[in-house]
């Protein structure tokens, strides 16, 4: 019994020594298990605040060629893509009515000036002068409507565009012609209310056309809309290109960057930021006392291999720029330079 004693005693001891061993064998083990990060610290400097937006070119001036009458079309003297000039004749309509209209409106003026001189010297009442004159004024005013309905002509320096009839087609209701302005061309754009004291007519704007790639074009912003959408919080603002050598043209899909001004924030290694799979949620790992926290930030502007931060993050942090793998909040790190 005593034997058994013994030996139970010893396998006990045994036990709890080799029990004592692991525990500082894991203890030993978990201090050299630390993961190893490198870290940068990261300050506060101004950032200029751009903003990208999407827009189209729009023609700055788009007029629809159409008659005040529905007459027949004699001769078309442009075609789609020819360069037209203020005043330049575009459509010939119907003039048969024209040279008889003329002739009655000679007559007209022939009549009036005879009743006038009769009403100067009582050969006439007021109200045969004024019967003369309305007629007279009516005809003329005729005559003008027809003679600008018979030859049509541009408004405006532009393209034509577009052409809806042929030769010889009656007039139905659709522009003969369109004409479009492209020297210059515009866009527009809605920017958010917060930037509404910061935009001026004349602010200089970046453009990037997808046709063209990254080609930068300089355009001027030309008109600031005076009310906010209360519905977005936006306001529109119309945007100007020069557009001199015909190059920007109507329709055309790009990008314009506008300066808001420069702001100071702190800007971090893009090694640093890691997006939240599964939402648009950006962390970084920030060190400090040996340990890392897992802290939540907006970032803005990207700045060649920087971001831009808006908020989230203190000038003079130290971030973890390498060795995020298997790093969670709180956890303990070596820092290797």
């Amino acid at each position: 019994m005593k034997k058994n004693l013994t030996f139970i005693a010893m396998a006990a001891t045994a036990i709890l020594c080799s029990c004592g061993s692991n525990e500082s064998t894991t203890t030993e083990v978990q201090e050299t298990a630390k993961p190893n990060v490198k870290i940068a610290k990261v300050l506060a400097q101004e950032v200029a605040q751009t903003e990208k937006y999407a827009t189209t070119v729009e023609a700055k001036v788009k007029n629809n060629i159409i008659p005040n009458s529905p007459l027949r079309i004699d001769k078309i003297l442009v075609e789609v893509g020819d360069n037209v000039k203020e005043g330049d004749k575009l459509v010939m309509l119907d003039a048969s009515n024209l040279e008889q209209l003329t002739l009655q409106v000679e007559n007209q003026r022939t009549e009036f000036n005879r009743v006038a001189e009769l009403y100067k010297v009582g050969g006439a009442s007021k109200s045969q002068y004024d019967a003369a004159k309305t007629a007279l004024d009516v005809n003329e005013k005729a005559l003008k409507n027809r003679m600008e309905n018979t030859v049509l002509v541009s408004p405006i320096d532009g393209v034509v565009s577009a052409r809806n009839y042929d030769n010889g087609d009656m007039y139905g209701g659709q522009p003969i012609l369109t004409i479009e302005q492209i020297t210059p061309v515009k866009m527009k754009v809605n920017i958010s209310e917060k930037h509404y004291s910061k935009v001026k007519e004349g602010t200089e704007v970046a453009l990037q056309f997808d046709t063209y790639g990254n080609e930068v074009f300089n355009g001027k912003i030309s008109i600031v809309y005076p009310t906010i959408d209360a519905s977005t919080h936006t306001f529109p603002v119309e945007i100007t290109l020069a557009n001199s050598d015909r190059r920007v043209r109507p329709g055309m899909f790009g990008y314009a960057t506008i300066n808001f001004g420069n702001a100071e924030h702190v800007v971090v290694p893009d090694a640093a930021v890691i997006k939240q799979a599964g939402s648009g949620d950006y962390y970084v790992y920030t060190y400090k006392n040996g340990k890392v926290s897992y802290d939540k930030v907006i970032i803005g502007n990207r700045l060649g291999s920087n971001y831009e931060l808006i908020s989230g993050l203190e000038s003079g942090s130290d971030v973890v720029i390498a060795g995020q793998a298997g790093l969670h909040n709180g956890v303990e790190v070596n820092v290797i330079k």
